[in-house]
């Protein structure tokens, strides 16, 4: 059995479809989606319909990223558009809805509800969508609002890796309490990396996807990976979310 985990889709469904097709997937492998599978190209709809679709023929665990948070609230009142959202993917997630029935709306929903904020395996792998602030772990985390937003894991690890900050007492204790972390949220090409950033044991897979990106599936064991094409090559009347 293989372990894959996937980085942020942002409504990209060709890209998540090549990259399946390039995992070759077997019957018993786990595939592990680290979260906003919505906002950004103009297939988010139907990025959810296959997910969906895909959990009945394989063992798939999707965490709830901050994109998935929103498009949630506007499923569950439709009246109710998050402005920041709506600039942000929610326009192109909305319009991809257009098509659907309210009976799938509700299917959706649902799904978003069900969504975990992370997922712990029996290696001790975490894979959430951005991050925690508790010295303690994940289930001891008071504001569940940062497993999808929070970035100072993140950030703290880059400084690290720069060599600063060497003396903070709260870097080694968050990353020490799990044998590896899988992030997304915060795209590798911000910082030039079209691929996943290691840093100890901290691994970042978006590899943005929602702008000028790839969708990156990884081996969790191995470490090798497979990657889409680039997502405005894919959609190439399309701005995604680089407005």
């Amino acid at each position: 059995m293989r372990t894959f985990a996937i980085g942020d889709i942002h409504g990209g469904l060709k890209a998540l479809i090549q990259v399946l097709n390039k995992l070759e997937l077997k019957d018993k492998d786990k595939l592990i989606f680290m979260g906003d599978y919505v906002d950004g190209w103009s297939e988010s709809a139907q990025v959810v319909q296959f997910l969906i679709e895909l959990s009945q023929k394989f063992e798939c665990i999707f965490i709830k990223g901050n994109h998935d948070v929103w498009c949630q609230n506007w499923l569950k009142n439709n009246k109710d558009v998050n402005p920041s959202w709506y600039i942000h993917g929610g326009k192109e997630t909305m319009e991809s809805y257009e098509t659907f029935s309210d009976d799938e709306k509700k299917q959706h929903l649902i799904f978003f509800e069900n969504l975990p904020l992370y997922h712990i395996d029996n290696e001790n792998r975490l894979f959430l969508h951005a991050g925690f602030t508790s010295l303690h772990g994940v289930t001891k985390e008071k504001h569940q609002e940062y497993f999808y937003l929070d970035r100072s894991l993140w950030e703290m690890a880059l400084a690290m890796n720069r060599n600063l900050k060497r003396s903070s007492m709260y870097y080694p204790k968050r990353l020490n309490l799990y044998k590896e972390i899988f992030i997304g949220h915060t795209p590798t090409t911000n910082y030039e990396k079209n691929f996943p950033v290691n840093i100890e044991n901290l691994w970042n897979i978006d590899t943005g996807a929602a702008f000028t990106g790839r969708v990156t599936a990884m081996n969790v064991v191995t470490k090798e990976f497979v990657q889409s094409d680039n997502l405005p090559g894919l959609y190439p009347d399309e701005k995604g979310r680089n407005k």
